[in-house]
């Protein structure tokens, strides 16, 4: 939000009261606390009256410090708030001097500048960020000058922090815009608008710098950041009301920040193995039926090509009957035994659901009767006639209504359903009441928390902590725990399939571990071309749904070399499991994503820090999808030497390459010094990892170590091997109860492989 008139001016009717000094300070145990008024006190006359900030420095986890600033410090506390992990005590240390008070936590300190109200972050001696004058400040937008109006209908908290020279942003959630965020303004409002505009489904008030610092803004209701927009060497993020809270989160590098970040926030939970295949939609508003549904699976079987999950989009309920969770008769009059037939050729049941009661359905009388429902102000019922004519809306904060609705989930699964797609969440009204007297406005946007939550719960009742899964498309703070998310409603042209990847780039740079979007694009339908591409990208994704709106995505409707290419690139997915699942649970112990941009993983590389084309999957291969019906590739690799995953050819780094590739090719590079478990499996995600699993060794340099453990289906240790390099002299020991080979690339002009039938630990010349 922009208050501003250049630099020394505000906006017609706006008033900015900042901190003008620091008139005491209250340090305790676990606080500090500052009294700033905004005008200086030149005599005891002077603390009659004027605007007052109140300031509070807490250090609640490991270098992180918490900065919350108050006007009115009487107003009502309102629900929600974000679940946060619980804040810990004992690690703030305060001095307090005549002139500064230091308040630090590891190597992360904040200085406040009692003469002046200038505030300070430093990691170590090394200036981070700042806020000074007319930054941290209390705005009024339609003040007369009046210190008696008590209006607070016009009141803002602001916070503005400093931009150092080559200082970049990330984050805020999944953005379709600019990868990094400066020069826009973002509001954090989950909207239902497609990936081709500045709305985002899932909107989180969090971002990095690429000086290795975060900052989560603690608030569920709209937050509006000035990203270098307003004053463009600031960041600004404002809320409406009288106070506003905020964590700084130190790093050193970007991946420190996540790991934090989710520390505070959540972990990503752990998807099960076989949510790594592909995903078969039926597609959004197709006519389909049983035998639609067969014809697509065998079709898939018959080809050869590896399937997982088969989902059921809208229409598996009967029109204007959204949501009954009752399968449509007319074209499915055997459910039960549709699923049971679905489990024995190997495949797990997905069906879609949203939080949305049409009026036709039959359980919407039950659920008002009830008061299961958000309602307006008189008591009626909230209706409106967008998405399902005369729908009304189940009101989560209703512990009632989350056991009725969960009722409805556990029926389903109780007929062998396996997961849900948890669709919408996003149009989420303001003028409305919930049962527990949440506010409306920071209900917006943490709707989708709680029905998330809801809905994850219940597979975790009936399946298992391992067996949960979502295909959610609305989030917010917190969302991360309840995966997988995917992008939401995009065209089928090369221009949504890179905008698309931006979007997942930055939700994945928010604390989301895992990703998705529809291959082949959501509206209309792609050229074959299209499809080829996207589906190479798609199956080089954490997870890979064929989903669209008004046509099926089976590859052969688009020609018979789809065919050829979706069995690539799904076989090739499933030899990585070994490698992806290692990624995984790694992801869900530290939160650092397994699809990350390459700022996250080459910081250092001033190349990479607006490069949202190509990614990192894993730790170890970078992918760069195809985005023109040219065929061709347009990529860069950081320094270092790279071997193509697919040819074994070498290449230098520090330099773009340009080429052109067939349909069963894409850039899939590995970096140098990688270990690439690679399974004997390709037809199935799930599998016996360690049984005969291969292990690649790419580039490993002189004096250098490399090592690599592969999981089995439970996320326990099943095989490891670590390699050390001296000279031509390799070193090699693996732990495994399973045979299993070691093969070094490349290494004297061939590949060289070492078998091992067990733990063993050999020296080999090379």
């Amino acid at each position: 939000m922009k208050f501003s008139n250049g630099c020394w001016l505000q906006k017609e009717g706006c008033a900015c009261f900042s901190p003008a000094q620091v008139y005491f300070t209250k340090v305790e145990e676990d606080c500090v606390t500052l009294c700033a008024p905004t005008s200086r006190i030149t005599s005891r006359g002077a603390t009659l009256g004027g605007v007052n900030l109140t300031i509070k420095i807490s250090a609640p986890y490991p270098e992180v410090l918490r900065v919350q600033t108050y006007h009115y410090m009487g107003v009502q506390k309102k629900a929600p708030e974000f679940e946060l992990t619980a804040m810990q005590t004992g690690l703030m240390k305060a001095e307090d001097s005549e002139e500064v008070i230091k308040v630090s936590n590891g190597t992360l300190r904040v200085e406040v500048n009692k003469s002046d109200g200038k505030i300070t972050f430093f990691r170590g001696e090394e200036k981070l960020t700042s806020s000074g004058a007319k930054d941290l400040a209390y705005m009024k937008t339609d003040w007369k000058g009046d210190a008696y109006n008590l209006r607070t209908d016009d009141a803002y908290m602001r916070e503005q922090l400093t931009l150092g020279v080559g200082e970049l942003i990330y984050g805020l959630g999944e953005r379709f815009s600019a990868f990094v965020k400066n020069g826009q303004t973002v509001d954090i409002w989950n909207e239902d608008g497609g990936t081709s505009t500045e709305q985002s489904y899932k909107n989180i008030p969090f971002f990095m710098s690429n000086k290795g610092y975060g900052v989560f803004v603690n608030h569920p209701e709209k937050v509006s950041f000035e990203v270098a927009s307003e004053m463009v060497h600031k960041v600004g993020f404002t809320v409406a009301g009288e106070s506003l809270d905020y964590f700084l989160i130190n790093g050193p590098t970007m991946k420190d920040v996540l790991v934090r970040y989710t520390d505070i926030t959540g972990k990503p939970s752990l998807p099960a193995p076989w949510t790594f295949g592909l995903w078969l939609s039926t597609s959004f508003t197709t006519n389909y039926d049983e035998e639609t549904v067969m014809s697509f699976v065998n079709g898939m079987i018959d080809r050869g090509i590896p399937l997982s999950v088969f989902h059921f989009d809208c229409f598996w309920m009967k029109d204007f009957s959204w949501c009954d969770f009752t399968w449509d008769s007319r074209v499915f009059p055997d459910p039960e035994g549709l699923i049971k037939r679905l489990h024995d050729k190997g495949l797990k049941v997905c069906v879609w659901i949203n939080s949305y009661i049409g009026q036709e359905s039959s359980l919407f009388a039950e659920g008002a009767e009830k008061g299961y429902f958000l309602k307006r102000a008189n008591g009626d019922v909230w209706q409106w006639d967008m998405w399902q004519p005369g729908l009304a809306i189940v009101d989560f904060t209703n512990p009632e209504a989350c056991k009725w609705y969960a009722s409805k989930l556990e029926a389903l699964m109780d007929m062998g359903v396996d997961c849900f797609k948890t669709d919408f969440g996003e149009r989420i009204p303001t003028d409305c009441v919930y049962f527990d007297g949440s506010d409306p406005q920071k209900m917006h946007n943490y709707y989708t928390y709680l029905y998330n939550k809801c809905v994850f719960d219940v597979i975790k009742k009936k399946k298992g902590e391992k067996e949960a899964i979502l295909f959610a498309r609305s989030a917010t703070v917190g969302g991360q725990k309840f995966p997988v998310h995917w992008g939401g409603d995009c065209w089928s042209d090369y221009e949504s399939m890179e905008e698309s990847l931006r979007g997942g780039l930055s939700l994945t740079s928010s604390g989301f571990g895992y990703w998705s979007h529809d291959i082949g694009g959501f509206e209309a339908t792609s050229t074959p071309d299209v499809y080829k591409r996207w589906c190479a990208f798609g199956l080089l994704s954490s997870h890979s749904r064929l989903h669209g709106s008004t046509s099926y995505r089976v590859p052969w409707a688009y020609d018979e070399e789809a065919v050829d290419v979706v069995r690539f690139f799904a076989e090739l997915k499933a030899s990585l499991m070994p490698y992806l699942y290692r990624n995984a649970v790694e992801t869900s112990k530290t939160g650092i994503p397994m699809m990350r941009s390459m700022v996250l993983e080459f910081p250092e590389d001033r190349n990479v820090s607006y490069l949202a084309t190509q990614y990192m999957l894993g730790d170890s291969l970078l992918t760069a999808p195809i985005f023109n019906e040219d065929s061709m590739a347009n990529y860069y690799l950081p320094e270092g030497r790279w071997t193509n995953y697919l040819t074994g050819e070498e290449r230098e780094g520090g330099r773009w390459y340009t080429e052109k590739h067939g349909y069963l090719s894409i850039p899939l590079y590995v970096k140098e010094g990688s270990i690439v478990a690679v399974g004997a499996e390709n037809k199935k995600a799930v599998y016996d990892y360690a049984d005969n699993v291969t292990f690649r060794v790419y580039a490993l340099a002189d004096g250098k170590t490399a090592n690599t453990v592969v999981y089995d289906t439970e996320a326990n240790p099943a095989a490891s091997v670590t390699v050390d390099r001296k000279g031509d002299t390799y070193t090699i020991s693996v732990e495994s109860s399973k045979p299993c080979k070691v093969v070094l690339i490349n290494v004297g002009g061939e590949n060289k492989t070492i078998e091992f039938t067990g733990s063993d630990k050999v020296v080999v010349n090379c």
